[in-house]
């Protein structure tokens, strides 16, 4: 049996909409409030190779976190990004929803919401 988890914060419209699709679905899921409970750096990186991309391409880069730590500076390897994004997690893209199969995970971002249709069929 499938278990999902969605990382998301309520005041986000793309998390309140992503987490309706799934209601509506009838998909039981575990909420993650990650900005109260912020994800370990190694949880980070497991989301990361989970959604088959790079650390970076989790940050937001919009917020000023971003640019007050210098995020778009190239040089800084995965690490730095990671341990960024845990102490400051406003910085990591939501929503996450996350499918545990057993040892498979498979992992999806809710922009837009219709993105985890394929993961919950």
């Amino acid at each position: 049996m499938s278990q999902y988890f969605i990382y998301h914060t309520p005041r986000c419209s793309k998390s309140r909409q992503t987490l309706a699709l799934l209601q509506v679905n009838q998909i039981e899921t575990e909420q993650i409030l990650y900005l109260e409970n912020p994800p370990t750096v190694d949880t980070l990186s497991d989301l990361c190779e989970a959604l088959g991309i790079t650390p970076r391409q989790l940050l937001r880069k919009g917020e000023t976190e971003y640019r007050e730590l210098s995020l778009g500076n190239e040089t800084l390897g995965d690490t730095e990004v990671l341990k960024a994004m845990q102490q400051h997690p406003r910085l990591i893209e939501r929503p996450i929803v996350v499918r545990r199969d057993g040892k498979k995970v498979r992992a999806v971002l809710g922009r837009p919401p219709e993105n985890v249709i394929d993961l919950i069929k």
